[in-house]
């Protein structure tokens, strides 16, 4: 869900600079030193996943694993993602580093929401319910990527509004991919490692 170097306004860039760089000031500061090689690993895996894309329009579809980084990293996600999103700038041009902040807010903001509205119920000792959590913050945080593309997009100029409703509409096969891949990992981590979940035991 890279958007292309030279398509967004100056302004949207701006902002999406200036928010990137507040959300990654924040991830810092959140950073325990502890978890750097779960979140080098994680930074990896969004790396290999989102190398593999089909270009739309001025921008493309992809796997994110967004959700599943807000799931694990919370705002740590943000300076995650920027690692990502800065190396296959650099070595592939992907994206671009005009947009490189825009880029970041596209793909971090999902996952910080995604982390306070579907953890708790990620962390219930009911399988049914952590499933279901699991598989809609897989869902979720790629429409809310792709909605904020189009969103940038749209603020860019009028005449990208088709484009940015056929972003949205492509996502869809993303979103049910990603819901389920999401789903895996959150089954098998409470099976081997459920501590990284903080798994609540109900009495």
């Amino acid at each position: 869900m890279h958007i292309s170097e030279g398509v967004l306004s100056v302004p949207v860039l701006i902002a999406g600079a200036a928010l990137a760089a507040a959300g990654t000031a924040v991830g810092f500061r959140k950073l325990d030193y502890e978890r750097i090689p779960q979140v080098a690993v994680l930074s990896a895996a969004f790396f290999i996943a989102s190398l593999v894309h089909v270009p739309i329009g001025p921008s493309s579809v992809h796997l994110i694993l967004n959700g599943l980084m807000g799931l694990l990293l919370g705002w740590v996600a943000f300076p995650a993602i920027l690692v990502g999103l800065a190396l296959q700038a650099i070595l592939f041009q992907y994206g671009g580093l005009t947009a490189l902040g825009i880029n970041v807010v596209v793909m971090s903001s999902p996952a910080v929401v995604c982390f306070y509205i579907f953890r708790p119920g990620i962390r219930s000792r009911r399988t049914g319910l952590s499933m279901i959590c699991a598989f809609l913050c897989g869902c979720s945080s790629v429409l809310m990527s792709s909605l904020m593309v189009a969103l940038a997009l749209i603020f860019t100029g009028e005449s990208f509004l088709t484009a940015s409703k056929v972003i949205v509409l492509a996502n869809i096969p993303v979103m049910i991919i990603e819901g389920i891949i999401v789903a895996a990992c959150v089954n098998f981590l409470k099976k081997v490692k459920p501590e990284i979940l903080e798994v609540i035991y109900d009495k």
